[in-house]
């Protein structure tokens, strides 16, 4: 598995970053039984970066916590068996041709914002970076929390990971 992070911004995360990010990436593709190896990309940035891109690509104007940008369009979230026709078929699409990995998207997060919410909602900013990581994993394997009940589904998976690892508020 490789998992690329990028750290641009002069802001100091005070805490092992990297190590976090890698557990909750990990403990992400093993929930949901990701059957391969896969690429996944974290930037981590501040608060006039991630508005940026949130203007740019998804026209909100504001700054936001955590930007996720899958490359695989499922049917069925997580649902690794219903891609394997269009995988085989493209699989310069899904595959990165120097390393044969799974290419899921690309992960932004705001520095800034991890330390905003951390204290906002109580908890340590591990717990947060964490949270945040889990949250756009899920976005990568194709959950979305738009109605109720996607919600709810995605929650209770980031929750679990979370647990997985026995990061907690």
């Amino acid at each position: 598995m490789t998992i690329n992070i990028e750290y641009e911004t002069e802001k100091k995360l005070d805490l092992d970053y990297e190590t976090i990010i890698r557990q909750v990436v990990e403990k992400a593709m093993d929930y949901e039984k990701c059957p391969y190896e896969a690429e996944v990309n974290v930037t981590l940035t501040d608060n006039a970066a991630i508005h940026e891109i949130n203007r740019e690509y998804r026209e909100i104007d504001r700054a936001t916590d955590v930007l996720s940008f899958p490359m695989i369009e499922y049917e069925t979230p997580a649902d690794f068996d219903a891609l394997e026709d269009v995988m085989d078929q493209f699989p310069e699409d899904y595959f990165n041709p120097d390393t044969g990995e799974l290419m899921l998207g690309d992960i932004v997060i705001s520095v800034e914002k991890v330390e905003e919410q951390a204290e906002k909602y109580g908890h340590s900013k591990e717990r947060e970076l964490a949270f945040l990581t889990a949250h756009s994993m899920m976005h990568l394997f194709g959950y979305d929390h738009m109605e109720e009940d996607e919600a709810k589904v995605m929650e209770a998976k980031q929750r679990e990971v979370l647990e997985l690892l026995g990061i907690t508020r």
